[in-house]
């Protein structure tokens, strides 16, 4: 039984410990936080994750917990209706089977699929990894040391592992100009359910989107030549305050609401692409990446947490497939993702001037465009590229 530690409790991580628990393989999962992570911002979740979440059996809690998101409205300073499209447009083109959710809630979901069965140690890290012709042995933060057969990043853009293992992140980081944040508040005075309200000004949005339980999700990104992101939540905010401070439509309530915000969710807006001249992959030795340790999209392509799930799927089919020959696993689930991967990461660098357009000309098209969506047929003709997902996952 081969023993499998998956770094990283988000969504990958948790997916691949899932389907390898099922096929009588032995996980443990590392996570560095304390807990599981409850943060984030919205995420649309369609295509081939929908299927693996079909599989495993969540897709009553995820409708339960998810939204069916009826519009997209773009604001002026005023709060006037600038552009916008109904969203049943993306509904049709991916045969119903799409739907918006809290990123954290749907970690919490798949998370619960394997509590009680498979080990989970939090608040602890990789410190450092020793492979060896017969397994690796890893030393973690706390000092403890154990040996496993097989190591797995899912440790997200950041990963430790990929640090580890291939080198530093520098190498593997294609920054695309934005950073991002978002929190959550309660009480918020104003509510438009299912409805995702943005204002967007040159180089710079923010929005919101109404929650369950008097809650809302705000939302911001911006443009910033700078890779550098602070990690103390006040230096986060101060920043935020000042990119966003004379904006107009709700901000200064939006900010006034920052201010009491115990977690925010701060981060740069990054691609990994692994490949390099000398032909580095995913994979080293025993050790190998899912997610976006190994591949992020970014949030640009708005499909990264679906991505990880079907990549996750994909690894632990192999591993089972393989019977051990790990090697050819790994080789097997390169091959079958890497084309795919690939052309969502072209696809969210065509999405990324419709979230902080840098020109006023940029963002009177990207309304424009908006506007155009109104319109079934051309819906259908601008949204099918990337919406449709050709991959067939197989049946392990």
């Amino acid at each position: 039984m081969l023993r499998i530690l998956i770094s990283g409790a988000g969504i990958a991580g948790p997916t691949l410990a899932y389907w390898l628990h099922r096929y009588g393989l032995k996980p443990t999962i590392v996570e560095r936080s304390p807990q599981l992570r409850r943060g984030g911002y919205i995420i649309d979740f369609w295509g081939v994750g929908f299927d693996v979440a079909e599989r495993m059996g969540l897709l009553p809690d995820i409708r339960r917990e998810g939204y069916l998101v009826r519009e997209v409205r773009v604001v002026g300073r005023d709060g006037n209706l600038v552009a916008g499209f109904p969203v049943d447009s993306v509904a049709r083109i991916a045969n119903d089977r799409y739907i918006s959710i809290p990123r954290g809630e749907l970690a919490a979901l798949i998370y619960r699929t394997i509590e009680g069965d498979v080990e989970t140690i939090f608040d602890d890290s990789i410190a450092s990894i020793v492979q060896t012709p017969s397994g690796v042995q890893v030393t973690f933060d706390s000092g403890t040391v154990r040996d496993f057969d097989l190591v797995i990043g899912a440790d997200g853009l950041h990963s430790r592992v990929r640090e580890i293992v291939f080198g530093p992140e520098t190498e593997f980081e294609h920054y695309l100009g934005y950073n991002v944040a978002a929190f959550e508040a309660s009480g918020y005075g104003r509510r438009d359910d299912l409805v995702y309200i943005m204002h967007t000004e040159v180089g710079q949005q923010v929005g919101r989107f109404t929650l369950r339980g008097d809650r809302t999700l705000f939302f911001f990104i911006f443009a910033d030549t700078s890779r550098a992101t602070p990690d103390d939540i006040d230096v986060q905010k101060r920043l935020l305050r000042q990119r966003f401070g004379d904006s107009g439509w709700e901000c200064p309530q939006i900010l006034n609401a920052l201010d009491s915000a115990k977690e925010l969710y701060f981060d740069r807006v990054s691609q990994i692409r692994m490949k390099r001249a000398d032909g580095l992959s995913w994979t080293r030795g025993r050790v190998s990446l899912v997610g976006d340790a190994a591949w992020c999209v970014s949030l640009l392509a708005g499909q990264g947490s679906a991505i990880a799930m079907a990549g996750a799927y994909l690894l632990a089919g192999e591993l089972h497939r393989a019977r051990g020959d790990y090697k050819t696993a790994f080789s097997r689930y390169e091959n079958q993702f890497e084309v795919f991967v690939m052309r969502k990461q072209r696809a969210a660098l065509r999405f990324a001037g419709t979230f902080a357009p840098k020109s006023r000309l940029s963002m009177r098209v990207r309304n424009g465009i908006m506007n155009l969506l109104r319109i079934p047929s051309v819906a259908d003709f601008v949204l099918s590229r990337d919406l449709g997902d050709k991959l067939k996952l197989p049946e392990y």
